[in-house]
């Protein structure tokens, strides 16, 4: 089983879009479970339409929690709050927003008048698709171990697509560089990075190339929306020949893109020039992997 995990420096390069693509052209010949990677923002379910099988809670950090009939309002805890978290009276409480879960508090109470309670910090799913089944996940807004969640969707993918003997595990991933997009790419065989042709695109390749090789891991490029700017292009190229990162196509600008997101359905079931380009991609990512 091999897995692909198809990441971007930033939002907004048409990862997903590549992604949906992907899947409905790996499928035609290969057995394949889908997980999306993107926790704080899902969507990869806007175009598979995907029908849920299965959900659980996601326990994120913990914060504190007062109990107030053990409480001597000492005011220990708000001496070493660094936080500002704990709120002094007659019996002192934590404003669970404020509080980042350090436990200081925890370990200092005098009388034990302080537990520190696991917080419901989202939901992952299981889902059916065409294509596969899908690995998702809902991180509840405000709440923090997002690289956490993405990495338990990650796993519970993994071993579906172990069990199911399945040849390819594709991941849809976060945009950036952070601990997010550090989750998503542990254990991948291959990353394959779509940027744009923009100031903003190569710079944030540059980045997301780094990291890639910073933990070893292999990466290509996918150049989306190639034509709209000849001269960004070219700088794309210039990015991935310095730090020898294969660029395995150029896809064209294609109203396509727009017209197949509103029948909720991947690029390359349409026509066009984009339908065309991702399937050569895929074929170059096949010998790639070895598949």
């Amino acid at each position: 089983m091999k897995q692909l995990v198809i990441l971007s420096g930033k939002g907004g390069t048409g990862k997903t879009t590549v992604t949906a693509a992907l899947a409905h052209l790996a499928s035609q010949s290969h057995r394949v479970v889908l997980a999306d990677a993107d926790v704080d923002a899902a969507n990869l379910g806007l175009v598979l339409s995907p029908v849920t099988e299965a959900t659980s809670d996601f326990m994120g950090g913990k914060v504190a929690e007062i109990d107030p009939t053990a409480c001597i309002a000492c005011g220990r805890c708000a001496e070493v709050c660094r936080f500002g978290a704990v709120r002094p009276g007659e019996v002192y409480a934590v404003d669970s927003l404020d509080c980042e879960g350090c436990a200081a508090c925890f370990y200092e109470c005098p009388v034990q008048a302080i537990t520190m309670v696991p917080q419901h910090a989202g939901q992952w799913f299981i889902a059916s698709t065409r294509y596969g089944p899908l690995y998702h996940a809902h991180l509840f807004a405000g709440q923090e171990n997002s690289g956490k969640l993405v990495t338990l969707v990650k796993q519970m993918a993994r071993l579906r697509a172990l069990e199911e003997s399945a040849d390819l595990l594709l991941v849809d991933g976060p945009p950036g560089i952070g601990c997010p997009v550090i989750a998503a790419l542990s254990g991948a065989d291959l990353v394959l990075i779509v940027t744009e042709p923009t100031v903003s695109g190569v710079h944030d390749l540059v980045r997301i190339l780094g990291l890639a090789a910073h933990f070893k891991t292999r990466a290509v490029v996918l150049l989306n929306k190639a034509d709209l700017s000849p001269v960004h292009a070219e700088a794309v190229v210039a990015a991935c020949a310095a730090r020898e990162a294969l660029v395995v196509g150029h896809l064209p600008y294609d109203p396509e893109v727009t017209a197949s997101m509103v029948r909720g359905e991947p690029v390359t079931t349409g026509d066009g020039p984009l339908n065309a380009a991702l399937r050569q991609v895929w074929a170059v990512l096949v010998e790639q992997l070895a598949l």
